[in-house]
């Protein structure tokens, strides 16, 4: 396995705050928000999509970013860049996240239906 997938391997550990949010705890893989790995003369740049232009968790991604690659041998340093926040749409997600995302939204339409006919 290459080292830029092991990273991307790796990058499957962070959850997406906003999906953590929701229940669905889906990660920034699978999200669709890892938009490029590059690894480069021990030098790791990660660019990255964000969900929302308003989106104030950039901190936590470089935090976590960090964090997952720190035991990697062959890296040095890491480069997070993220974009405007314009670029990311549902589609980039993997199906499985997808399902897993309607899923949620699908219990919690249900709940509220529970709960308004309930009252």
């Amino acid at each position: 396995m290459s080292t830029t997938e092991r990273v991307r391997d790796s990058l499957r550990e962070i959850v997406d705050p906003c999906s953590a949010a929701t229940g669905s705890n889906l990660d920034i893989v699978e999200m669709g928000l890892v938009k490029s790995i590059e690894i480069r003369e021990g030098k790791a740049l990660i660019q990255m999509r964000l969900t929302t232009p308003s989106c104030h968790m950039i901190p936590y991604f470089m935090e976590e970013v960090e964090d997952c690659l720190k035991d990697f041998s062959e890296i040095k340093t890491i480069e997070l860049e993220t974009d405007n926040g314009f670029e990311w749409s549902p589609d980039m997600m993997t199906e499985q996240a997808k399902q897993r995302r309607q899923a949620v939204i699908d219990e919690h339409k249900r709940r509220y239906l529970r709960e308004q006919a309930d009252e």
